[in-house]
């Protein structure tokens, strides 16, 4: 895959207000916090253990932000399979507890095909009681399929 450079731009181009539908990752159970925990290095005991996630005021561990962040990128890639993210930035709203899942909505708030194709994406997720989670934004450019140099 390369990014866009000379080639015609996108016929199919979405414009502005343009929304990519809403779908739904989790629930993370606990198992996939311990997984997510080993291979990030984020082990933070806070995201692993019931009794420190109580003393802390909340009911479970919560799911670890960059986790569910992760989750922004395929939400974009099933909306459209010729772009990639070249920047994403987030706000973490309100906790994600173990064993919940969270459901991403975005829209297009700029579109541009000159000088390359962009977009401008706000996003958002909210946990099981649709209340906001995570509020981000994201750039995305368009790319083509090509031969790996």
């Amino acid at each position: 895959m390369t990014p866009t450079q000379g080639s015609p731009a996108p016929t199919d181009w979405p414009k502005t207000g343009e929304e990519i539908g809403l779908l739904g990752f989790g629930p993370f159970e606990r198992e996939q916090l311990v997984r997510y925990a080993a291979v990030s290095s984020d082990d933070n005991p806070l995201h692993l253990d019931e009794r420190i996630a109580a003393a802390a005021g909340l009911e479970a561990p919560p799911v670890h932000g960059m986790l569910m962040l992760s989750c922004f990128e395929s939400a974009l890639m099933g909306w459209r399979r010729d772009i990639f993210v070249s920047r994403l930035s987030a706000k973490f709203l309100r906790p994600v507890l173990a064993g919940q899942g969270i459901s991403i909505s975005g829209r297009v708030v700029r579109s541009n095909l000159a000088p390359r194709p962009e977009l401008v994406l706000r996003l958002a997720a909210r946990g099981p009681d649709r209340e906001l989670a995570i509020m981000a934004e994201a750039t995305l450019l368009h790319h083509v399929s090509g031969p790996s140099s």
